[in-house]
């Protein structure tokens, strides 16, 4: 059996399945659910008394089990399968398995694209189970919210702007996906929030000189995802 088969199941749960709001936390295009900040994250958000359901995209769980790395998977396939996500997390509400009465959606750079796209109207849902779930979704962060590639190209705004949704944006100070001046001289709907993370790089760290630590930076975001969610309930 490969080594690497356990750590390639399809979702963790961790927290009390009873919480009040269940985070859906999707990673990025680099780093599965295992990455130390997804589970410091984790562990950080579950302290506050949120339950939180992480998982991994198709390929990632097929770099896990064979070691090679693969590229992410085209968006259609990686919306799809978030939409199977909030299908079963719908499917252990109605088995008893989760007792939650509000979802936040949390996405790490790519994951918070794919969550913007589907709760917007450039996605359409068909899944019944998934249309039931996303009743319950109260809102959306996005982490290091990728506007633009590093090459440079056209800002990535349609699936914040073409969504209702109630949106929340953490983005580091020093952000080559988003830099602060960057996003301020886009134009934004109303409903969207952005939250700056002192002197942090797309993953939050900041520089040694800056006076902050990354213990710190996480600590702000937990707090803002904390507070984002209170504002909603």
């Amino acid at each position: 059996m490969n080594q690497n088969a356990e750590l390639a199941r399809d979702y963790l749960i961790d927290g009390p399945v009873d919480s009040g709001t269940l985070i859906v936390l999707a990673h990025g295009a680099g780093a599965n659910m295992h990455h130390a900040f997804m589970q410091q994250l984790t562990q950080s958000l579950v302290a506050k008394g949120f339950a939180v359901y992480r998982f991994n995209f198709l390929y990632m769980q097929a770099n896990m089990l064979d070691g090679k790395k693969r590229p992410p998977d085209r968006a259609p396939k990686l919306v799809q399968h978030l939409e199977s996500v909030l299908a079963d997390i719908q499917h252990k509400q109605q088995q008893g398995e989760l007792n939650y009465k509000r979802i936040m959606l949390v996405g790490k750079s790519m994951g918070s694209r794919m969550m913007a796209t589907l709760t917007s109207s450039l996605h359409q849902c068909e899944m019944p189970d998934t249309k039931a779930a996303l009743d319950s979704v109260i809102g959306q962060v996005c982490l290091g919210y990728p506007f633009v590639p590093i090459k440079g190209g056209v800002p990535r705004l349609p699936p914040l702007n073409e969504s209702s949704m109630p949106t929340l944006v953490l983005q580091g100070e020093r952000d080559k996906f988003g830099l602060p001046e960057q996003i301020a001289s886009w134009t934004f709907r109303k409903g969207i929030e952005f939250t700056y993370i002192p002197d942090g790089d797309h993953s939050f760290a900041p520089r040694k000189s800056s006076g902050t630590t990354f213990d710190a930076n996480l600590a702000l975001v937990v707090a803002e995802i904390d507070r984002f969610c209170g504002s909603l309930s």
